[in-house]
């Protein structure tokens, strides 16, 4: 589970981010709105934790770019706001939660887990393939497909972005936690080990490699669709 912070309280935000970690949640921390927005271009998330009031805009303004990326991703709104109408501003405007500064962080996770349960992570499915992203398990034609760490993340995000050609720099930095310390090469062995596991036993071709530019998802072909 993939959790975005946007909080420009330097406290909060470390408190937040290395509390979620201790519940083996994965989040990148922002503090202010321009580099939420930054994040929300190159990575997808189940959740969003957004401030209402940021220093250089709205929590607000990022739950229509969030859903337009993911419409399942959940975001859950923070503000010292305790007034009805506030609450009921930031519901209308797509949130899917309201939590009032300061919060007891044992109620935040709660909460959290109970919006993630009710709509956080999405399966994708595209033809006779299934993709969940909560049970790392990928399904084709009802066979389960032995898939697992990086090169299933690798999979996942050429899925949510299969009508894009994504680079090796964007997989790098929407999937390693550092990717400033690994080579592009661990993107070449986790398409490899795509292409071996799932293309080549189940006769079909997942992704597609365009020269000098990137990958991309290409399952179904069209010429199959044609037929």
């Amino acid at each position: 589970m993939r959790i975005l912070i946007v909080e420009d309280e330097t406290t909060v935000n470390k408190t937040l981010s290395e509390g979620l970690n201790e519940f083996n949640y994965q989040t990148d921390s922002a503090e202010n709105f321009k580099d939420g927005d930054y994040y929300l271009d190159i990575r997808n998330y189940d959740l969003i934790l957004a401030d209402w009031m940021l220093p250089d805009g709205s929590g607000l303004e990022l739950i229509q770019k969030a859903k337009a990326n993911n419409p399942k991703t959940a975001v859950i709104i923070l503000s010292a706001r305790d007034d009805k109408e506030s609450e009921i501003e930031a519901l209308e405007a797509g949130a899917d939660d309201y939590i009032k500064k300061p919060f007891d962080f044992d109620i935040l996770i709660a909460r959290i887990k109970a919006r993630l349960r009710f709509g956080g992570s999405n399966v994708i499915e595209i033809d006779s393939l299934s993709i969940n992203p909560q049970e790392e398990k990928v399904v084709y034609k009802g066979k389960e497909i032995e898939l697992k760490g990086k090169p299933f993340e690798v999979l996942t995000h050429l899925a949510r972005h299969r009508d894009e050609i994504v680079s090796k720099e964007q997989l790098l930095d929407a999937i390693w936690e550092e990717p400033e310390l690994v080579t592009p090469n661990v993107i070449e062995v986790a398409i490899n080990q795509i292409r071996q596991k799932m293309d080549k036993p189940l006769g079909i071709q997942t992704i597609e490699t365009v020269r000098r530019r990137g990958y991309r998802f290409c399952y179904p072909q069209k010429n199959s669709e044609e037929q």
